[in-house]
């Protein structure tokens, strides 16, 4: 967990909002009763977390890939390919949705705006230095040509709703 008091104070405050601004359906579905705090989301969102990602083309077609996402101070954070196709969609249009699923135990739906932690070119700054040493303990030091081979991004949501109707499965070896 790297979230400081003031980050889990706002993702506190976004699932707030995102679900209080969300349809009756989805209120229906996901209640006081079948969510979590963020303080419970960020002891559930450890290591890498399997990624949904959806991106959009130049003609406005929706696509979907998988990316190893990292949860770390109230955001997602993954990378994928400089080549990629995934890459090109959000150098243009930066907007993207994501969904970490765990069967019928969890689901966590975010939409937001995504920003490139690694540019090439530039000086690295002590938020991409901070993510890389996570990455690099997850992944190993020579996992990647962390400077060439990938990009990372860092989705700020502007929209998060989390389903978990059941902590205890969540937390229980």
């Amino acid at each position: 967990m790297y979230e400081t008091p003031d980050e889990l104070r706002e993702l506190q405050a976004l699932l707030d909002t995102s679900l209080s601004r969300s349809t009756s359906h989805l209120r229906s579905i996901i209640s006081a009763e079948r969510t979590l705090t963020a303080q419970q989301l960020t002891q559930v969102l450890t290591g890498m977390c399997t990624l949904a990602l959806s991106t959009v083309t130049a003609k406005g077609q929706p696509r979907i890939s998988g990316a190893d996402g990292h949860f770390l101070h109230g955001m997602w954070h993954f990378g994928t390919a400089r080549s990629a196709a995934k890459a090109r969609h959000l150098a243009a249009r930066p907007a993207a949705s994501v969904a970490h699923l765990r069967g019928d135990d969890l689901g966590v739906f975010t939409h937001g705006t995504v920003e490139v932690l690694n540019p090439p070119g530039r000086a690295p700054s002590e938020s991409w230095l901070e993510t890389l040493r996570h990455l690099k303990s997850w992944y190993g030091e020579d996992f990647f040509d962390w400077d060439s081979d990938v990009v990372y991004y860092r989705l700020r949501p502007h929209w998060m709703t989390v389903y978990a109707p059941d902590l205890a499965k969540l937390t229980t070896p």
